[in-house]
């Protein structure tokens, strides 16, 4: 049989974890979880089950993951987030195949928005490439993500990550900024609203929706605002 060692790279996960490791225990055969000096009960948590955890300081998702695989020893490498669960189908797909498994595997992932599952909006499938080496074999099942737990945190999230979007826009030097600022929003909520069926998901469609398009927005704002400060106070 298979051995599969999984990878979760977590910072306060309390509210997440637990469920989290649950469904992992079932289809692993050891579990890394690189915690980057959680100051809620994650680390607690994870004491509570047969988990080796690591404490790193916080250089990038790329660098954590990296270093959780350099602590595994087994053929295959299961990288999952905190805040994702296997589905029982899932579950049940993966250990059908752990008996003779070739290939890397991929999962759709549908997103649990303020306690309601979302299948459409551009959400979902949303395949994710979970388990190495990579090859051409697909599992059955879902990988259930539990994303925002309620509207603030969904726009809180947005403002912090469209900042280091903003930069990545102005480090590319992308041009016509604000006819895109104008454009793009509006474009962007239509396609996940109209076209990718957000519409049917109800008054959180309408809201996932709004929020994308406000998403992309603030991305073109802050990219305007950041080269407009430099033009201002050009960096010697």
């Amino acid at each position: 049989m298979t051995k599969i060692s999984a990878v979760i790279i977590t910072k306060n996960e309390e509210q997440n974890i637990r469920r989290c490791l649950e469904s992992v225990t079932q289809v692993t055969d050891k579990i890394i979880v690189v915690d980057s000096h959680s100051t809620d009960n994650t680390v607690s948590i994870c004491r509570e089950y047969q988990v080796e955890v690591f404490q790193l300081e916080w250089k990038g998702y790329a660098h954590a993951k990296n270093f959780g695989i350099g602590k595994t020893n087994n053929d295959y490498i299961l990288s999952i987030d905190a805040d994702e669960v296997l589905s029982e189908p899932l579950i049940h797909s993966i250990q059908r195949v752990k008996e003779q498994m070739t290939g890397a595997f991929s999962f759709n992932r549908l997103s649990n928005y303020c306690g309601q599952w979302i299948h459409h909006c551009g959400w979902y499938p949303d395949r994710k490439l979970r388990i190495f080496p990579k090859n051409k074999a697909q599992w059955s099942g879902d990988l259930l993500h539990y994303s925002f737990r309620s509207l603030s945190d969904h726009i809180q999230r947005v403002d912090r990550y469209s900042r280091l979007a903003a930069e990545e826009l102005v480090q590319k030097n992308e041009d016509l900024l604000y006819l895109k600022l104008i454009v793009l929003p509006v474009f962007k909520f239509i396609k996940s609203y109209l076209l990718q069926g957000g519409f049917i998901d109800g008054f959180l469609g309408f809201c996932i929706c709004s929020i994308s398009g406000f998403d992309v927005f603030l991305r073109y704002a802050k990219a305007i605002h950041l080269k407009r400060m430099r033009v201002i106070s050009p960096t010697r």
